[in-house]
């Protein structure tokens, strides 16, 4: 089962590198679970009801920051457990908007007890979805949670006595030409309420200097200073690109390497030497070749991205999963200097061809 199989895998991983707190080696657990569950391209039912059963407690337990990075990547799944859906979407807003407004893989009635069960901001979040039912968007209206555009709502809607009326009394062209006016003005008004929504993050190919680093340290086994060039190639943060190789399947680093282009070559050969069992041979190829075959630049582009603007909206509250924070101020003192050197030895013995 995926779910067991990742979980010893990420324990013998951290017993490899530096041992973290509790509360970080259940953020990393679910991360790494999540990041299981997405390699399955048409999961079971079976695998589905284990991934629910597993993945409650580990969201429950886990920092906010993690359940965020969750439910950004669980966004882009087609198929998403029920039980799964509803706790994320009943989660905070600033962890429950990205997945309610843009996962399709929660059905109406799941957005139906959300819109029940919550308040005008997990609404709105509903309302910036494309394509709203018909029910959904009656919902929406007779809670009158969209936040500050209630009140327009309301008298865009039909007087008092008509709503009380039966529908039956309506013709059905005219009661359907109303709800679609309805709801095109629902999701006008929602989007003016928020701000302006930037323009994704764009990922480059990588340049030579990246392609040659990403080969070099993964040659060299410094996973401090890959993770360090891989989030320079993607213009992410440090801490993203830690938590990329804290994906013991490759399966994360994978879609990194084929969104930036790299060269099939380098791409196995950094796989190859980061994750040992990657290089072994199956049917006249390696397994990180059968793992880059499956992968296409356009849709690693979508999830990296998924990635990069969840990060985007929650950068005053990054943490590092591998490092302790790191200063800001340049003008470290020796004894740092000296720390941070034995960090990144121990990471180079124990990591990859290293160990």
């Amino acid at each position: 089962m995926f779910c067991v199989r990742v979980g010893v895998s990420v324990a013998d991983r951290f017993r490899e590198l530096e041992r973290p707190q509790t509360g970080r080696l259940k953020d990393v657990v679910l991360m790494a679970t999540v990041s299981g569950f997405e390699g399955l391209r048409h999961p079971r039912r079976n695998d589905l009801k284990q991934f629910a059963e597993l993945f409650e407690p580990l969201f429950s337990a886990s920092s906010d920051e993690a359940r965020r990075h969750a439910a950004a990547a669980l966004s882009q799944c087609l198929h998403v457990p029920r039980t799964v859906a509803l706790q994320i979407g009943n989660a905070p807003i600033s962890i429950a908007a990205i997945f309610l407004t843009r996962s399709v893989a929660i059905d109406d009635a799941t957005l139906l007890h959300i819109i029940r069960s919550n308040g005008p901001a997990h609404a709105t979040a509903i309302a910036r979805r494309d394509n709203l039912s018909v029910h959904v968007v009656d919902a929406l209206v007779e809670r009158r949670q969209t936040g500050s555009v209630a009140a327009t709502i309301a008298s865009l809607a039909a007087p008092e006595e008509a709503l009380q009326a039966p529908r039956s009394q309506e013709p059905d062209d005219a009661r359907l030409l109303r709800e679609e006016k309805l709801r095109s003005e629902l999701k006008i008004l929602a989007l003016r309420t928020t701000h302006d929504v930037a323009a994704g993050p764009v990922i480059e190919p990588a340049n030579p200097l990246h392609e040659a680093l990403l080969v070099r340290f993964a040659r060299t086994g410094e996973a401090n200073l890959f993770a360090a060039s891989l989030a320079a190639a993607l213009s992410a943060s440090v801490e993203l690109g830690e938590r990329i190789l804290l994906d013991v399947s490759g399966q994360q680093l994978a879609m990194a390497l084929t969104a930036l282009e790299l060269k099939p070559a380098d791409s196995l050969f950094v796989l190859g030497s980061l994750y040992p069992d990657l290089a072994e041979r199956f049917g006249g190829t390696t397994r990180a070749g059968i793992l880059l075959s499956s992968l296409t630049p356009e849709t690693s582009r979508a999830r990296i991205q998924s990635w990069l603007l969840s990060e985007q909206e929650t950068a005053p509250e990054h943490q590092s999963y591998l490092a302790e924070n790191r200063g800001t101020d340049p003008r470290q003192t020796a004894a740092r200097q000296v720390k941070t050197a034995n960090t990144v030895s121990r990471q180079k013995r124990s990591f990859g061809r290293g160990h």
